[in-house]
C-alpha cells in the first residue's frame, strides 16, 4: 500500500541498508517515523495534511515494512544515523523530525546525537527509554510484557512469536485502539504483512531498547545533555494510571517542552490525526 500522491523509493543509508521512504511536497523538510506494529502508512492522514507546504519524508524504520533488514544493530543511535543520512541523501542538512512510539525514540536518540540537524522535535506516546523502564513496576509491568519478551536473548522470543506472528501483533492493534475503526482492514493487512516478515528485526530493535539504547542514553543523563530543539509531546495520561509524571519526567530531558495529553489511543495519527496535526504545526512555528 501506499500513501495517495507520494512518490516511493529505496534510498541507501548505510554500508548495505536502504530505507524504503514516500516523499512529497516542497517547502521546509519534516520526517515522519512510525512506530510498533506499524509501517510509515500510519502518517497516511498527517502527511496529506503537511504536504500543503512542507517537504514530507515517511520511511520505514530500518528493520520494519519494506526497508533493509539487518540481521543486527538496532541501536537508536545506527536508525537515528539512518534518518539523518536518508535526509540528506535527499538534500535536506537541517528538518524537523516527529516520531510515533519506536519512531520517538529514534526521534530522540537523533535530537541528542544530532542537535544542529533537527531543528524541531515531536514524539507521540512514549517516554525516553530508561523511563520506559523505570515506570514499569509490579502488576504494572504487565502492560509492557511485550518488552520484557523481547529483551530476552536471540532464540525463544523470536521462535514464539513467529509461530503466531498475526495474533501477537494484531492483540496491540486491538488493545492499543480506542477507536478500531481508524485502522480499516486494509491497513491492518499490510500492519501484519509487514509485521510477520520482520520478525527477526522486530524482536532485535527491542532487544536494542533493553541493552545498548539504555548505555547510551545513561552518558546522556550523566552528562547532563537535553534535546534543545524546540520539542513537543503528545501522550495519553498513562501517569495517572501506573503513578508517574510524565511532563516531569520530559522536563528532565527537553529544554523547550510542550507536553499535551490527548484524548485518543496510542495510535493518534490515525485515531485523531487534526490534532495531532495542529501539535505539529505549532510546534513549527517556535
Amino acid at each position: 500500500m501506499h500513501i495517495q500522491g507520494f512518490d516511493y523509493q529505496q534510498v541507501p543509508v548505510a554500508d548495505g541498508v536502504a530505507l524504503n521512504v514516500a516523499t512529497a511536497g516542497t517547502g521546509t523538510p519534516i520526517v515522519l517515523l512510525h512506530g510498533f506494529p506499524q509501517t510509515h502508512l500510519m502518517w497516511r492522514h498527517v502527511a496529506a495534511d503537511l504536504v500543503a507546504d512542507h517537504t514530507v519524508i515517511v520511511p520505514d524504520l530500518r528493520g520494519y515494512g519494506d526497508s533493509d533488514k539487518p540481521a543486527d544493530d538496532y541501536s537508536k543511535r545506527t536508525m537515528a544515523a539512518d534518518v539523518v543520512n536518508l535526509a540528506k541523501a535527499l538534500g535536506h542538512e537541517r528538518f524537523a523530525l516527529v516520531g510515533h512510539d519506536r519512531g520517538a525514540l529514534v526521534a530522540i536518540r537523533a535530537g541528542l546525537d544530532h542537535p544542529a540537524t533537527i531543528t524541531h522535535l515531536a514524539s507521540l506516546d512514549v517516554l525516553p527509554t530508561l523511563e520506559s523502564w523505570n515506570v514499569l513496576h509490579g502488576v504494572n509491568a504487565a502492560v509492557g510484557y511485550h518488552l520484557f519478551l523481547m529483551a530476552q536473548p536471540p532464540g525463544l522470543p523470536e521462535k514464539m512469536i513467529g509461530a503466531v506472528p498475526d495474533e501477537f501483533f494484531g492483540s496491540f492493534l486491538d488493545a492499543w485502539a480506542q477507536n478500531p475503526d481508524a485502522i480499516p482492514a486494509d491497513v491492518r493487512a499490510e500492519y501484519l504483512r509487514a509485521s510477520r516478515n520482520a520478525v527477526r528485526s522486530i524482536v532485535a530493535d527491542y532487544r536494542a531498547t533493553a541493552s545498548i539504547d539504555i548505555e547510551h542514553d545513561l552518558a546522556d543523563q550523566t552528562a547532563g545533555n537535553k534535546l534543545q530543539m524546540p520539542v513537543t509531546v503528545l501522550q495519553q495520561d498513562w501517569g495517572a494510571a501506573l503513578g508517574f509524571d510524565a511532563a516531569g519526567i520530559w522536563g528532565a530531558w527537553a529544554a523547550d517542552l510542550d507536553h499535551r495529553l490527548v484524548s485518543a489511543g496510542h495510535f493518534m495519527a490515525e485515531e485523531a490525526p487534526a490534532e495531532v496535526i495542529k501539535a505539529i504545526r505549532d510546534l513549527l512555528t517556535r
